[in-house]
């Protein structure tokens, strides 16, 4: 159910808005997903007087976004002292471990402007500083202050908030139609092109059909044992689009936050309403990390200790632990020297949404370190797309975590995540009321505007176009030979032994959600090895020999059921991915086999750093 909000401001129409309008009435666009790529596609379609329908799964407000602590990284038009677009471009290239897509990043980091101008125009407000400019926060990994934020450690839901006030005022005058509670259950195609979407709503199997259909359902964070994104992170826009026959690549890296709370007290606490990342912005404040015997343990794995990149310090976390023998326990977050540097109150004015939900978990953080573990965050690899947005489908658009732009690379910078989503969202819309996807799909247009090819960086996992679905017996010659001979060096020094009912041997545990996600984060999690990826490719293809169904099964009415057949799916393609990928890189980190190149990157002083 969407939160009670008040009246949004009219927005000026977006740039091109009023070019496209005599072209855009009478074509529908569908967007699936409401968060921040979703919401503002939507309201953009609209504005240019397309007929727009947002389908969500939950409310409105049921996205990563909403729970997106950190900021939207871009440069004004009058930015910082010493920024520029170039170093924007710069730092997300090196932060990517240079497996980015150029083009795309430096689409992104020179539009930023333009979006920030757009969430503005719906009625987002950002934080402002001592000159009544906007704040500018520092992050690791970014050279200069550029990173926006509202209602301090709030950005995302505040912007969530913004975004569906405009939707649900859209609706109201008959602009856009909203579709909550509705779970996409699969792509309409005809003739090779997607046309609509069919979707559970009440327990009813529905249809609604349109000119374009565009994916913006966000990441699987829900793949993992321990995750920063809520429960509806279920792979539904990529499964969707896989048995469509789209290409996806990029699946074998997912970050990894290092700091997600873990309730250590077996419910003795308040319950929380979602998952409770703690900002690396407390760590830039001077909170340090200390183990069980209270020992501060960064400054042994990297020289820039917390303040290094995430997926750095996730994968120091992970390592002590294994060497402390509990390679699924915590750490602490001791934010104490924050208060004893900056004086008593600064935690509760700095992080004052931490600060509540952290006394709502039962800790006082000003007396008592947190306990913390690394959880899945954000998921690099998607759908691909080209820099319209496109998908390898005709008719069908990704935008926001479940594409692939090239944009994130290995190893995403912070704060581009939110930024991606806005600037392809928009994108897909202005291609949509372009007409040249339509175009494409007769073949009208120019080679150089055509969507990007079908090719899969996702483990080789054969796709089916007739059937839209790779069939079981494909998906376990597939898995086989990506596994490939693989070796197991060690394997027991980073993980411990792997789990016995996960095994190959005769009897392996029957699929539930919740095995499923032991075994991705015990196999496939921070730390990975040939011998793990290979056991749990062998165990996915077991359980997707019973779960997931051949296309003559009837309609399944219950959405977990589909939810658990999305999930299982993203996970065949991830660890497929990780066993092709040999080499360590970015947030794929392979302990039977020598980094190459070091991804490692110089941090800068900074006084104060902001992160999602």
């Amino acid at each position: 159910m969407t939160r009670n909000l008040p009246a949004a401001p009219q927005p000026a129409a977006f740039p091109g808005a009023r070019d496209a309008a005599g072209t855009a009435a009478g074509r529908r666009l569908v967007v699936v997903g409401s968060g921040i790529a979703g919401l503002y596609a939507a309201l953009l379609a609209a504005d240019a007087g397309a007929e727009a329908v947002l389908v969500s799964k939950g409310g409105l407000e049921e996205s990563n976004t909403w729970y997106a602590q950190g900021g939207i990284s871009a440069v004004l038009p009058a930015p910082a002292p010493g920024d520029t677009v170039a170093a924007h471009i710069a730092d997300t290239l090196r932060a990517g471990a240079g497996h980015c897509n150029s083009a795309a990043v430096t689409l992104m980091c020179a539009e930023a402007r333009q979006d920030i101008a757009g969430l503005r125009r719906f009625g987002v407000v950002f934080d402002a500083g001592h000159d009544g400019g906007p704040a500018l926060g520092l992050e690791a990994a970014h050279s200069a202050p550029r990173i926006l934020h509202a209602g301090g450690d709030a950005t995302g839901a505040r912007v969530a908030e913004a975004l569906i006030r405009s939707v649900l005022a859209a609706q109201a005058e008959g602009k856009l139609t909203v579709l909550t509670n509705s779970h996409a259950t699969a792509l309409v195609r005809e003739r090779g092109r997607v046309t609509g979407v069919e979707y559970l709503r009440g327990g009813r199997a529905e249809r609604i059909g349109g000119d374009a259909v565009l994916l913006a359902t966000g990441g699987a964070g829900q793949l993992f044992a321990q995750t920063t994104n809520p429960a509806v992170a279920t792979a539904d826009g990529l499964a969707l689009a896989v048995r469509a026959g789209a290409a996806v690549a990029d699946l074998e890296f997912f970050q990894f936050h290092p700091t997600c709370f873990v309730d250590t007290a077996a419910g003795s606490r308040a319950a929380l309403s979602g998952p409770l990342l703690i900002s690396e912005a407390v760590r830039g404040e001077g909170a340090i990390l200390v183990d069980a015997g209270g020992r501060r343990f960064m400054r042994a794995y990297h020289p820039d200790a917390e303040l290094a990149p995430r997926d750095v310090v996730s994968r120091s976390i992970a390592l002590h632990l294994a060497k402390l023998g509990d390679p699924n326990g915590h750490v602490y977050l001791d934010a104490r020297p924050i208060g004893e540097a900056r004086g008593a109150g600064f935690l509760e004015r700095r992080f004052p949404t931490l600060t509540r939900k952290t006394r709502d978990a039962g800790i006082d953080w000003t007396r008592e370190p947190v306990p913390v573990a690394p959880a899945a965050h954000y998921w690099m690899g998607g759908i691909t797309t080209d820099l319209s947005a496109r998908t390898t489908v005709p008719g069908l658009y990704a935008a926001g975590e479940v594409a692939c732009t090239g944009v994130q690379g290995a190893n995403r910078l912070a704060s581009n995540s939110l930024l991606e989503g806005l600037v392809f969202g928009r994108r897909a819309v202005e291609d949509f009321l372009s007409g040249s996807s339509a175009l494409w799909s007769l073949g009208w247009v120019a080679p150089d505007s055509a969507p990007p090819h079908a090719s899969s960086a996702a483990g080789g996992l054969p796709l089916t176009h007739a059937s839209g679905a790779p069939s079981v017996a494909e998906r376990g010659s597939a898995l086989g030979a990506a596994m490939g001979n693989q070796t197991a060096a060690g394997v027991d020094s980073f993980h411990g032994s792997p789990q016995a009912s996960f095994g190959g041997g005769e009897y392996v545990e029957p699929f539930s959600r919740d095995a499923l996600r032991r075994l991705m984060t015990s196999h496939a999690g921070v730390l990975r090895s040939g011998e793990l990826l290979a056991e749990a490719a062998e165990t996915l293809n077991r359980w997707a020999a019973v779960v997931l169904p051949d296309n003559s099964v009837p309609l399944e009415r219950d959405p977990s059921v589909h939810e658990d057949r999305n999930l299982l799916l993203a996970a065949q393609l991830l660890v497929s991915a990780a066993l092709r990928r040999r080499d360590p890189l970015g947030a794929h980190y392979r302990a039977d086999e020598p980094a190459k190149t070091s991804a490692t990157i110089p941090l800068r002083p900074k006084a104060s750093i902001l992160h999602d």
